[in-house]
């Protein structure tokens, strides 16, 4: 499902107009955007959480010739799903 087939289909069931929907999830990814780039954890009670880890810089190697290569430290989004999903 992409973000066009998310809007539908929310705006299928609640009774509201695609543009509408449109606004609305647009705020709420950019929210999360906000918030996690702040380096806050953001709790869907029901769904799961999603929270930013911070990779530190270390060496790896060049499958291909073997040598060593710096890898640069990077942060990347965690999610961990509810129990409650199935």
């Amino acid at each position: 499902m992409n973000k066009s087939q998310l809007v539908s289909e929310i705006a299928e069931n609640v009774n509201l107009t695609k543009i509408d929907v449109k606004k609305v999830v647009d705020a709420l990814f950019d929210c999360i955007e906000k918030n996690l780039n702040a380096g806050e954890r953001i709790m869907v009670s029901g769904f799961g959480v999603f929270s930013v880890s911070n990779s530190p810089e270390r060496v790896g190697r060049n499958p291909r010739t073997g040598e060593s290569v710096r890898i640069a430290p990077r942060r990347s989004v965690k999610f961990r799903s509810s129990m409650e999903i199935k």
